[in-house]
């Protein structure tokens, strides 16, 4: 492939990681309207509506940050793999919160305690597909995370641990709750920031 200036291939690559995270944004919203279309078709848990509010949020977060992309100035098919595996990463997070049929299953509370182990396995390896795309953006971009970013990452590993392991109710409610919690401080904190 002959060389193009980083300036136009950032466009390409953003437009289409663009499209994967459409999808799991359209994924998300599809599921949701459907639970407003169909409310009796399963029963509706609080903690599967959380983690699918957390994964809207993660996916928008993810969008928004991946503008740091455009300072990139030397661009391997590698990069441009890596970033699309990442997206794929989150859309097949997004994918299992609304399967195709739930029938099979007593509500959406019981899919996601039995399934949990896809859905923590994913998110496990999205805190390492982050920290990746983070080195990526260059040393100046990691610095801005300062000391919380050193301890979020195993921390987050940590809990998608015990998460696959436990079945608890309680655990993962406040699980998907501190995670909101987490995500609404890091928007507050950015508000007016740009990557």
């Amino acid at each position: 492939m002959d060389t193009v200036p980083a300036p136009e291939l950032f466009p390409h690559v953003r437009i289409v990681m663009g499209m994967v995270i459409g999808l799991g944004i359209t994924r998300l919203l599809m599921g949701v309207a459907g639970l407003v279309q169909h409310p009796k078709r399963a029963k509706l848990s609080a903690i599967h509506l959380l983690w699918a509010g957390s994964m809207l949020i993660e996916l928008i977060h993810f969008w928004w940050w991946q503008f740091a992309l455009f300072q990139l100035t030397n661009w391997t098919f590698g990069i441009f793999f890596f970033l699309i595996a990442y997206t794929i990463l989150l859309f097949l997070q997004a994918a299992i919160l609304f399967p195709d049929n739930i029938s099979e299953y007593d509500g959406y509370e019981d899919f996601f305690l039995k399934r949990r182990n896809w859905f923590f396995g994913l998110f496990a390896a999205n805190f390492l597909f982050d920290a990746t795309d983070t080195l990526i953006k260059g040393q100046a971009h990691w610095d801005k995370f300062g000391l919380e970013y050193y301890i979020q990452v195993p921390i987050g590993l940590i809990l998608c641990a015990i998460a696959i392991r436990t079945a608890d109710r309680r655990f993962h409610l406040a699980l998907v709750s501190v995670h909101l919690i987490y995500q609404g401080s890091w928007i507050l904190r950015l508000f007016n920031t740009v990557t």
